[in-house]
């Protein structure tokens, strides 16, 4: 098969088929760059995602323990409160009340 244009006299020569040889490698190598910069973008999201699945699992657990400890803290003060010491309650509600008015005073005074 022949190429028009190149033997036959045509409007094209190889000047121009080389131009266009140059543009596409042009264009390949423009490629080349983009696709380099979306791997890397691509693999500093992966990175980030798991640094970012450990902190969100440390902070499950975290709140799972915390949760544990506030649950023991109801079940004692229930305990306490179905107790008849009605002493102890008004206690606990003195003392709340006092740090109540200390973090009041606290932040008033800055």
């Amino acid at each position: 098969m022949r190429r028009a244009g190149l033997e036959s006299g045509g409007s094209r020569t190889y000047a121009d088929y080389n131009a266009v040889e140059d543009e596409n490698e042009r264009l390949v190598d423009s490629l080349h760059d983009k696709v380099s910069t979306l791997k890397s973008l691509s693999i500093d999201i992966g990175t980030e995602v798991r640094e970012q699945n450990s902190f969100l699992k440390q902070l499950d657990d975290t709140f799972d323990s915390s949760g544990g400890l506030l649950s023991s803290t109801m079940g004692r003060l229930s305990k306490m409160a179905r107790a008849g010491h009605n002493c102890y309650l008004c206690y606990l509600l003195l003392f709340s009340f006092f740090v109540f008015f200390v973090i009041y005073f606290i932040i008033r005074l800055r």
